[in-house]
């Protein structure tokens, strides 16, 4: 019996232990480009995009990504 109790001990000291020792960091909302044609075509649009994301109070890196 004694070795069921520490098998059972042991087991929910490691479930207690790894339920807390990670705290689940929020997901961070990601947006992704996909676009045909050079870059300098593009760029004016993806400049135009995240200045008005910082507008709405978005800052790249600290609450959204931008790929």
């Amino acid at each position: 019996m004694r070795r069921r109790e520490f098998i059972t001990l042991v087991s929910g000291a490691a479930a207690a232990w790894s339920g807390r020792a990670h705290a689940q960091q929020p997901a961070m909302p990601t947006i992704g480009w996909l676009y045909l044609g050079s870059e300098p075509s593009v760029r004016q649009v993806v400049e135009a995009f995240r200045s008005g994301l910082a507008d709405l109070g978005y800052t790249e890196g600290k609450n959204i990504r931008v790929l």
